[in-house]
């Protein structure tokens, strides 16, 4: 809380360093949607991502420095340090994603209306920026070693996010045509996914909320324990995942000639594979950083 009789206002929230850079973010962010939405175009569900993805994250920049700015985010009753850094790791993901998929479905080199796609350029170039803006945040206000600070900003802590957003794809290709439903094989590998996704996202959600200090537990020792399961669990689904969808018994190890582009069950299959093995390595460097840090939950 600020001393009584202090200004309401707080300027170092805009003019230092963090301030400037959350100020870019939005700047970026207006910048890229303004494009898209005057000429640039975004049909479908890709588009319609990459436009939720641009929207959600400027709504919250410009949330985080209002807050800031009036001293508001004082009165609230969650981790601050922990949300804002849990957040820019979160819109760094989100705007990679969207500054990847934009110019892949929307950015043509051959035009009829190249007014257009000079649009959808600098678009996706105002995206990229955002991208490395957030990405710096993070760098800036990640907790550097022999420091105290909060557990999100920690590396076990920005990788809760990344694997949460990888779960998310995992859950995204899965409702796209997988046929996760044919083998009881496959549907563990759903219920490891889902699991891992649940617990992974309550840690995040204990710690921003302020909450973790209040388990009767070593909050600490608990999220060890199960970063160590979930990278067992993690090992099974990439074994099984692999087996029950790519070998000649139940599946096929090349694409099949009748799949169409954007409707093809093998293609969701294989990115569902690739995203497992990347969470996979992601719970098992989580594993090995948080063997290094000792975390006090803040009560």
């Amino acid at each position: 809380m600020m001393e009584p009789g202090g200004p309401y206002l707080n300027s170092s929230a805009l003019l230092s360093p963090l301030g400037l850079l959350r100020c870019l973010q939005a700047l970026f962010g207006c910048i890229t949607l303004s494009l898209v939405a005057h000429d640039g175009g975004f049909g479908a569900a890709s588009g319609h991502f990459c436009m939720f993805a641009w929207g959600w994250c400027l709504a919250l920049t410009a949330l985080i420095l209002s807050f800031e700015f009036t001293r508001l985010h004082s009165c609230l009753s969650i981790s601050w340090d922990n949300f804002t850094i849990a957040f820019a790791m979160l819109a760094t993901l989100m705007y990679v994603t969207a500054t990847t998929i934009y110019p892949i479905y929307f950015v043509e080199l051959e035009c009829d209306q190249c007014q257009s796609r000079n649009f959808r350029i600098s678009a996706t170039t105002s995206s990229a920026l955002a991208c490395i803006a957030y990405a710096v945040e993070i760098h800036l206000t990640r907790a550097k070693p022999g420091h105290t600070g909060a557990y999100m900003a920690t590396t076990s802590g920005l990788l809760k996010v990344v694997q949460a957003y990888v779960a998310c794809i995992l859950f995204g290709a899965l409702l796209s045509g997988s046929e996760y439903s044919r083998y009881p094989a496959t549907q563990w590998c759903v219920g490891v996914y889902s699991l891992c996704f649940i617990i992974t996202a309550l840690v995040i959600a204990l710690n921003v909320s302020g909450r973790a200090g209040l388990l009767r537990c070593p909050f600490d020792r608990v999220v060890v324990l199960y970063t160590f399961l979930a990278t067992l669990l993690y090992l099974s689904a990439a074994v099984i995942w692999p087996v029950f969808c790519f070998d000649n018994k139940y599946g096929s190890m090349e694409r099949p000639a009748s799949c169409s582009l954007g409707d093809c069950a093998w293609d969701s299959q294989l990115i569902i594979a690739i995203f497992t093995y990347i969470n996979l390595i992601l719970y098992t460097v989580d594993l090995i950083y948080s063997q290094k840090i000792r975390y006090i939950a803040e009560p």
